[in-house]
């Protein structure tokens, strides 16, 4: 069953030998309401690992967006994110972007429109070859990347503000490794 795009396995994962994953992690079943967006519930003991990651995620992105408009900033999280992905490479095409930052290049595209219109970034050509077309930040996309981590840096320590610093390398250790892995999935599948 597709409910807004994604299936029912898609987000709970394979069936188990009497479908309870899915009957557990579907939208109206059982108490699966905290991920399809009724936060009350909250999440089940039980529930999935790869579940808890998307609905954390998902948290995650509402809040990072959150703390953009707070710091009233005119970027969305995904042109702050290719902005990011510009300042540790500048000179970048727009399809290697697309790929350090995971996205598509038709996304890239309307991102990078958005960012060059705000002024944040702009195109050059490439001196050896005009038909490659490379992305370079600008002072002022550099400028609101500072301002961000600024502006946004004490509402991200108060997020956090519930580890236990003895917990701390186990979770870094973790968020590494999953970032490893799902890293070189991405690569397999792409075939990079």
């Amino acid at each position: 069953m597709k409910t807004g795009g994604v299936s029912q396995a898609e987000v709970a994962g394979p069936d188990g030998p009497d479908g309870a994953e899915v009957a557990k992690c579907g939208p109206g079943q059982g108490h699966a309401g905290w991920f399809w967006g009724d936060p009350s519930d909250g999440p089940p003991a039980d529930a999935p690992l790869h579940v808890l990651l998307l609905a954390a995620s998902r948290i995650m992105g509402a809040f990072y967006a959150g703390t953009l408009a707070q710091a009233g900033l005119r970027i969305s999280p995904a042109g702050l994110g290719v902005l990011r992905v510009l300042l540790a490479g500048d000179g970048l095409k727009s399809s290697d972007v697309a790929a350090r930052g995971l996205s598509s290049p038709g996304t890239l595209t309307s991102v990078v429109n958005t960012l060059v219109r705000e002024g944040y970034v702009e195109r050059r050509s490439d001196a050896g070859d005009r038909r490659v077309v490379r992305l370079f930040v600008t002072d002022k996309g550099r400028q609101i990347v500072e301002d961000y981590y600024a502006l946004a840096a004490p509402h991200w320590r108060d997020a956090f503000e519930f580890v236990d610093p003895a917990d701390e390398p186990v979770i870094r250790k973790f968020f590494v490794d999953m970032i490893g892995q799902f890293s070189e999935l991405i690569r397999k599948e792409r075939g990079t």
